[in-house]
């Protein structure tokens, strides 16, 4: 799994792309708080490579949680730049800091 970000000088805005190697899996979205965990808000689209890849703008100077979706599995990213204790789900997030 990954995270791309890009910074726009122009605007107070990152460009995210989530990358989830998933070549079996039949749907996957990244859902968090910036979707209001909204599961068909963000689908990614499968690569030829069988990866699954969707950019997202967000807010710079920001901090987002999120998770991912695999068919119907939740998933954090291993990269993610930490992770938080929720409460509702019963457990971690994956934190996104811009």
């Amino acid at each position: 799994m990954a995270i791309k970000k890009q910074f726009l000088k122009s605007k107070p805005v990152c460009k995210v792309t989530f990358t989830v190697p998933a070549e079996n899996a039949e749907k996957v979205a990244v859902i968090g708080c910036f979707n209001k965990w909204n599961d068909e808000a963000t689908p990614l689209k499968k690569l030829k490579n069988g990866s699954f890849k969707g950019t997202v703008d967000l807010k710079s100077g920001s901090t987002y949680e999120f998770r991912y979706l695999v068919d119907g599995a939740y998933i954090n990213e291993q990269d993610a730049d930490s992770f938080a204790w929720n409460d509702y789900a019963g457990a971690e997030n994956s934190i996104l800091q811009l």
